[in-house]
């Protein structure tokens, strides 16, 4: 029994200690994460994993590990680890996550089905709500697909080549190629080197070679990355490490954070550099791109304002240099997740990367148009080539020659981020086209008005567009939505109307236009019911009340009657030739008294209106007396006309 104690004893005692052990190697990885040293956590977590410590928590991290080193299939398995087995432990955020992995690998309609139970998790998700209201983006995209021809970039090596900018004749992109390979100068995020900028093509000693920019004011011992460069080369904005007198800054978690600096450029030396006055200790403000009026910086941050994990910023560059208060593009460019890498046409196109709007996998590249500072217009996919199911970034592009670059850590690239080469043979249709029909009518009569012309009219009066309608009243006019404009229907002899369309999505939409008469154009004696195109008053066999589809007609006339007030009119009646004529006065003189009684009764002046019956006397047809006429044709002859007397 001693022994048996004994033993159990030992045991509890090692399975405590080794207890306490693993939560102190957890408590030693999760500093590692949470500082954003990945890989270092990473390799912690799968030994404390393969020795049976499992937790929601430990899976949701190394997860996590991976995905942001776009490690997205070891990153899939643990993200299924997790919803399996801590389904209760899983929000919202991991099966977004959790899709995203699986775009990655091709398995797309299994990430629908993560995003659709997604989107039952949230509330006001703009991912979820974009992913409801299209689901079939995966046709949208492929729309939008097969526009490029791609490249490799004939300078990348077999280490990471990405951001590439416009930088006098040539380029400059940043890379890990050559930063001594020592282990103190690896960034613990993804265990690489540190990266540096260098330029290729820029100028004579840079042709067909790649040279290392100033290491004295540009490169340092940590990251130097994305950068955009004015138009005339004096001035270079770029990222880099927080980094001051050769000393990096951490903040309270012990991450060092990303700034961006700006140097000067004279004859080809780097001077006066500067970091922005938004940059910050606690948090990021990274990857710059200039306006094409260069009055405008774009960049991305996880500042206070920021929607997601990263959003896209701009602020304004005064004219003596200085800035104003940078301002979030707003939530129909940026989501919950990351948006990131800006970069801005000649055109004013917006071109970035997101894993926030409906993609292939990983960060693919979206544009958008953003004239007259608006930022809620149509975003679009790209499409492939350009996207692809790993991450796609830092695109750049160049209007006049419809050639760019942009970066992809693809599998089929040569190092574990490349640089490709891309023509546009078809451009993306970025503008918000929105298709309006409908039809134009005489507002009293209802009838058509075939040849009317309807005009599209933007917020500054100017035309964009104009048509007729067609034999059937119809038009149909596009429209550009992601601006107001006005719809105006147009008609000789009748009062224009209008109809204004707010900014809105591209979901077609119907205005119908019922157009007034600007006057009644019709002389003495002249039969009103024609000039209003009104369908004919017609009466029952031997009867003289008022049919319901007559009545709608006189409606009209009455309608006409006190948009006019002077107008006055004569009700003349027929019959047609069956029965004796006698009695065919009298019927008809029936029929106009009932016209007349209801039209005073609808509240139109007994002094406007006369009635008379002609029987039988004028008929419209050859249907007399012994005809041989079917019903149809006598009842063309049972009638109301409504003849102006003044």
């Amino acid at each position: 029994m001693l022994r048996k104690i004994l033993f159990t004893i030992i045991i509890l005692f090692f399975t405590v200690s080794n207890s306490i052990g693993q939560e102190k190697v957890l408590e030693r990885a999760n500093e590692k994460y949470e500082s954003y040293s990945f890989k270092p956590a990473i390799d912690i977590y799968k030994k404390v994993i393969d020795k049976g410590y499992v937790s929601a928590d430990l899976l949701k991290k190394l997860a996590n590990s991976y995905y942001y080193n776009a490690n997205y299939k070891e990153a899939s398995n643990i993200y299924k680890r997790l919803v399996e087995e801590y389904e209760s432990d899983v929000t919202p955020e991991y099966y977004f996550r959790y899709a995203q992995t699986l775009k990655s690998l091709d398995l797309y309609d299994e990430a629908d089905d993560l995003m659709d139970k997604f989107s039952q998790m949230t509330s006001g998700d703009y991912r979820a709500n974009s992913f409801n209201e299209d689901i079939d983006y995966r046709k949208e995209i492929k729309e939008n697909s097969g526009r490029y021809t791609i490249e490799i970039f004939q300078y990348n090596t077999v280490y990471s080549e990405f951001a590439p900018s416009y930088y006098k004749e040539g380029l400059i992109f940043s890379s890990d190629r050559d930063t001594g390979n020592l282990a103190k100068y690896r960034h613990t995020w993804n265990s690489k080197d540190f990266l540096d900028l260098y330029k290729v093509n820029a100028d004579s000693i840079s042709l067909n070679t790649v040279v290392k920019l100033d290491k004295d004011v540009i490169n340092t011992r940590l990251h130097e990355s994305t950068s955009i460069a004015t138009k005339d080369g004096s001035v270079l904005y770029f990222t880099r490490n927080n980094i001051v007198e050769n000393k990096y800054i951490k903040d309270e978690k012990g991450v060092i954070r990303l700034k961006i600096f700006r140097v000067k450029i004279t004859d080809g030396v780097f001077n006066e550099l500067e970091e922005l006055p938004f940059n910050s200790n606690d948090y990021s403000v990274a990857h710059p791109a200039l306006s094409p009026d260069e009055k405008t910086l774009f960049f991305a941050s996880d500042m206070p304002g920021t929607l997601g994990e990263s959003d896209i910023f701009k602020v304004a560059i005064n004219d003596d240099g200085t800035f104003g208060t940078p301002e979030n593009l707003g939530n129909t460019i940026n989501t919950e997740a990351r948006e990131t890498f800006p970069f801005l046409t000649s055109e004013e196109v917006l071109y970035f990367s997101s894993d926030g709007h409906p993609g292939l996998g990983g960060l693919d590249v979206f544009g958008t148009k953003i004239s007259n500072n608006n930022y809620s217009g149509i975003v679009k996919n790209v499409g492939e080539p350009i996207n692809g199911q790993l991450d796609d970034f830092t695109f750049i592009f160049n209007d006049e020659d419809k050639t760019g670059f942009f970066a992809s850590n693809r599998e089929s690239g040569l190092g574990n981020d490349d640089i490709y080469s891309f023509i546009e043979n078809v451009p993306l249709e970025l503008d918000c086209r929105k298709l309006i029909t409908g039809t134009v009518r005489d507002k009293i009569s209802n009838q058509i008005l075939v040849g009317s012309s309807v005009k599209v009219i933007n917020e500054d009066n100017k035309e964009e567009s104009t048509t007729l309608t067609d034999s059937n009243g119809n038009y149909e006019v596009y429209v550009n939505c992601s601006e107001g404009n006005f719809i105006r229907a147009f008609m000789d002899g009748y009062i224009p109307s209008e109809s204004y369309l707010a900014k809105s999505d591209a979901s077609p939409e119907v205005i119908d236009f019922y157009l007034e008469r600007d006057t009644v154009s019709a002389g003495f004696g002249d039969d009103l019911a024609k000039l209003l195109q009104l369908s004919t008053i017609y009466f029952d066999l031997n009867k003289y009340d008022i049919r319901p589809d007559a009545e709608v007609e006189i409606q009209k006339i009455i309608a006409a009657m006190e948009k006019y007030p002077s107008l006055k009119l004569k009700v003349n009646s027929h019959t047609d030739s069956r029965g004796k004529d006698a009695y065919n006065l009298w019927l008809s003189q029936k029929r106009a008294e009932s016209t007349v009684g209801y039209m005073v009764l609808k509240g139109i002046s007994e002094d406007r209106l006369q009635g008379e019956g002609f029987g039988e006397t004028k008929l419209v047809n050859n249907c007399g007396n012994n005809s041989k006429c079917s019903s149809k044709e006598h009842d063309l002859n049972r009638r109301s006309e409504f003849i102006i007397m003044e």
